[in-house]
């Protein structure tokens, strides 16, 4: 039986709080779309696409109106693009993103994740064909997302992928100079990339996936940054870290409850199985919904400062549990985020000089992704660029954990500059890259980071 006091916690954390189901991603695989010719392999493509997505976007506005919670991006996520492309041309790759992209627009989706390459331990034709795209891709389409996996606990780190991304990156920024660079906010650099992952820009359906499938993403940042402050005002004793781990982990129980109710029922009336909710605590620029000020509720007054990576990795802990106790089918991220330039209260530090970019990847050991929506300079070197990269990738892959990056080198742009993409993607002042091309010649030497010995584990 739900209790007064219950029911009047769900609808503070509805109105007031910013709850909501930030994702539900339709997972799609397109592998039997393969054609020899390029015009009937995107046909296939598109009518597959639409057949499963069509009803989306009108389920889910159906199923978060029965229950009141906001669905806010209907998205779908296709098998990785690479394999489909195994023999074609990069024009090729060129048609079948603007015809990903047509076909998002036909089902109203907000975006099309899957213009993947896997390529942590080599690089197939499908794969070059795939890279060597993307300055056009991304900036041809509106809808198209992308990833590239270059790195893993098993296979270590691929660096001549690592040399590429940090060549293509640059090209993608000057190919969407008009938008500020804004096409690099569509690509996700990966170690240990998840195959279920419903956020983008790395959302994409993994080998070992079904034909289809409904995986959720919920966002809770402005729910657990208010229980924490109730229970800090509210408290007649002095609380402990270990007082405030067990409010995160409660309010996680909580939402991902929520997420799993919504995407089941989704998932039932298109038809499809239920994959996975991802219980990641995703901000958006919308003051209080922060994961930053989490971090200040935690008595971090400046993020950056000694503690803050302790703290973040508190707060991911407890969201981590919190999910996993009230699922059987959490996977994805399912942690904290730590976007700069969606995050209004990070955004603001890096501002003020709290947070730099060596910090912020301390913070990265132990979040959900990795040095996510970070603005820098136009005018950093591939190799510099490359050097962030596999730094973050190494994280990953000694720590078995997925990390990730997704840098803007904004043209023209230099450090301090103030960047704004509007929307969820936000704003941000443009971080600088200390000692840049100091890393230069070890990058060049290129080749592969062998896998680290924890790898051995059979």
């Amino acid at each position: 039986m739900l209790h007064s006091d219950e029911i009047m916690s769900t609808i503070r954390m509805l109105h007031d709080e910013h709850l909501d189901v930030r994702a539900v991603t339709l997972a799609i695989n397109i592998n039997d779309c393969a054609a020899t010719g390029v015009d009937l392999m995107c046909k296939k493509v598109f009518h597959k696409i639409t057949d499963h997505a069509r009803n989306l976007v009108s389920l889910c506005d159906s199923v978060g109106g029965k229950y009141g919670i906001p669905v806010i991006n209907k998205r779908i996520a296709i098998s990785p693009a690479a394999i489909l492309l195994a023999g074609h041309t990069e024009e090729a790759a060129v048609q079948l993103a603007e015809t990903l992209d047509h076909a998002a627009n036909e089902c109203r989706v907000d975006f099309v994740g899957g213009f993947t390459a896997l390529v942590q331990k080599g690089i197939s034709r499908g794969d070059q064909v795939v890279m060597n795209s993307l300055p056009e891709v991304l900036s041809r389409t509106k809808r198209v997302a992308s990833s590239v996996n270059v790195a893993s606990r098993k296979a270590g780190i691929n660096m001549d992928a690592v040399l590429q991304m940090g060549q293509i990156i640059p090209k993608i920024a000057q190919a969407t100079k008009s938008q500020r660079g804004f096409g690099c906010a569509k690509l996700v650099v990966f170690a240990n990339i998840p195959e279920d992952n419903p956020f983008m820009a790395g959302a994409y359906m993994g080998i070992g996936e079904p034909e289809s499938t409904v995986n959720i993403g919920v966002s809770g940042p402005g729910v657990i940054c208010s229980a924490l402050k109730r229970r800090i005002a509210d408290s007649a004793k002095k609380l402990t870290l270990n007082d405030l781990a067990e409010e995160i982990k409660i309010m996680s129980f909580r939402v991902t409850r929520v997420g799993e109710l919504i995407g089941r029922e989704v998932a039932e009336q298109l038809g499809v199985g239920f994959g996975i909710v991802d219980l990641s605590l995703a901000p958006t620029p919308t003051v209080g919904d922060s994961v930053g000020e989490i971090l200040q509720a935690l008595g971090i007054r400046k993020i950056g400062a000694p503690g803050s990576t302790a703290a973040v990795a508190m707060l991911n802990d407890a969201v981590k549990k919190g999910g996993l106790f009230a699922s059987s089918s959490v996977g994805g991220l399912s942690g904290a985020f730590i976007p700069v330039s969606e995050d209004a209260a990070l955004a603001e530090s890096v501002k003020n000089g709290h947070l730099v970019l060596e910090k912020l990847e301390a913070m990265t050991s132990v979040c959900s992704v990795g040095l996510d929506m970070i603005v820098i300079p136009g005018d950093t070197s591939a190799e510099t660029i490359a050097g962030i990269i596999a730094d973050e990738m190494a994280i990953g892959v000694i720590n078995n954990k997925t990390t990730a990056v997704r840098l803007i080198p904004v043209p023209d742009a230099k450090a301090g500059d103030w960047v704004d993409f509007g929307g969820l993607f936000g704003s941000s002042p443009v971080l600088e890259v200390r000692n840049a091309d100091g890393s230069n010649d070890f990058v060049r030497f290129a080749g592969r980071i062998p896998a680290p010995l924890q790898s051995l584990t059979n």
